[in-house]
């Protein structure tokens, strides 16, 4: 589970775009926290710490201890934005986050056992569907991945959401069963097969 960061803020007595726009100006992000049953509170983020937490990956899984102004609120961002030219942070969303909240992540997955799977030894190739999936997860144990096992995959075969044993108190936010991963088969296997299939049919 990824770590609680903490971050410092101020708060903004106005919101919309006019006020957003004076905010950048003095090299701060707007953002707003929202949720738990309580008003919106707009806030300023320092810009540089801002843009480094976003960059460096697992931002939207990440939980967030805000100090506003003294006042600390957990909350988890929800979206941000940059700007569509010079790809700075222009305006984040924080859900703040109540004790025992069940919330919806996108988590990344991560595939292992490659150098197990009978499929890939054959020349197989492996093809990765689904690199994220939507988990409804406790607020204090967001997953910062789930392994997804290809050492039982032969070609043909595939692991499907259902398959993966998810961390504690997790649990898919669909109810679709998604296939994961999947072995094809190598195109020259494939391309020999086809004319076999046509030579037993006649």
């Amino acid at each position: 589970m990824s770590e609680v960061k903490q971050i410092k803020a101020v708060a903004r007595d106005r919101s919309g775009k006019g006020a957003a726009r004076a905010v950048r100006r003095q090299g701060q992000v707007p953002a707003v926290i929202y949720g738990a049953g309580q008003p919106a509170q707009a806030i300023a983020l320092d810009f540089n710490q801002t843009k480094q937490l976003i960059f460096a990956g697992h931002f939207l899984t990440t939980i967030f201890e805000i100090d506003v102004d003294g006042k600390k609120v957990r909350a988890i961002p929800r979206d941000y934005q940059l700007d569509p030219v010079r790809d700075f942070p222009v305006h984040v969303d924080f859900l703040r986050l109540a004790a025992g909240q069940a919330i919806k992540v996108v988590v990344p997955v991560h595939v292992v056992d490659q150098e197990k799977s009978a499929g890939l030894k054959r020349g197989g190739a492996l093809q990765i569907v689904e690199h994220t999936v939507e988990l409804l997860v406790p607020s204090d144990a967001i997953p910062d991945f789930i392994e997804v096992s290809v050492a039982d995959l032969n070609i043909g075969s595939s692991v499907h959401l259902a398959d993966i044993k998810l961390p504690k108190g997790a649990k898919a936010a669909s109810t679709e069963n998604l296939t994961l991963v999947t072995v094809v088969a190598p195109t020259g296997m494939a391309e020999e097969a086809a004319p076999a299939a046509e030579g037993t049919a006649a």
